[in-house]
């Protein structure tokens, strides 16, 4: 068995990341999952949320991941997503401002409205917690 894994992280504007990985945690609707090596395959919608993985030399890095479709086959990772920004490419007070917005944005609101908000809370969230 394979000891890594072949990550491509993708948006639409450009390559974020292309390398070897021991592991990869990251989420979708039903919570937070592991890819390790040998893991079955599988597509699945992604949230956004902070993505952790390691690299086959150990260094071990996070990223702010937005909402997309994530492709496991064969120990090859395709994680196709609108948005991912690495820690030093987030402004925290731009975040904490959408934070603001957002809670305000879900305060009344239901249906696919509270859906947005809801949303646009978490990307805020998920980058404030990539700064930490």
């Amino acid at each position: 068995m394979s000891e890594s894994l072949k990550l491509s992280i993708l948006t639409p504007e450009r390559k974020v990341f292309n390398g070897e990985v021991k592991e990869l945690t990251t989420e979708n609707d039903l919570g937070r999952f592991e890819i390790l090596p040998g893991h079955e395959a599988m597509i699945t919608a992604l949230t956004p949320t902070v993505t952790l993985f390691t690299t086959v030399d150990n260094k071990s890095l996070k990223l702010f991941t937005s909402t997309g479709m994530l492709k496991i086959n064969n120990n090859e990772v395709n994680f196709l997503c609108e948005t991912a920004e690495w820690p030093e490419e987030i402004d925290l007070s731009r975040a904490e401002e959408a934070r603001k917005k957002a809670e305000h944005l879900l305060v009344g609101k239901e249906g696919a409205e509270y859906k947005k908000a809801e949303l646009k809370l978490r990307r805020a969230l998920a980058r404030i917690k990539v700064k930490e």
